[in-house]
């Protein structure tokens, strides 16, 4: 169970306006314009930025991923509950 976490599995995400993202040999990577730094978000975290250009549940977004890729439903919130707190804390991403 996830405890002591900013971001909740019935909170919405979406993602900042304001970065350059591509995509280069299957993996996302993206550019904070505003803060000039560069992400190499991957496979899944571009599958989990894609899935938050608009406003969604933390839960719907497990989901929808849980239909692309074989992983448990606990595993999967677990992890992208805390990819996305890496985004909130880099300011790529709000809560609504």
């Amino acid at each position: 169970m996830i405890k002591n976490r900013q971001i909740q599995l019935d909170d919405v995400i979406v993602q900042q306006p304001g970065h350059i993202v591509s995509d280069m040999d299957g993996e996302t990577v993206m550019l904070s314009v505003e803060i000039g730094k560069y992400y190499n978000l991957g496979d899944v975290g571009g599958s989990i930025w894609s899935g938050i250009q608009s406003p969604i549940t933390v839960h719907q977004l497990v989901a929808d991923l849980m239909t692309k890729y074989a992983v448990e439903q606990a595993e999967c919130e677990e992890q992208v509950i805390a990819f996305l707190e890496q985004l909130l804390e880099e300011g790529l991403v709000t809560k609504q």
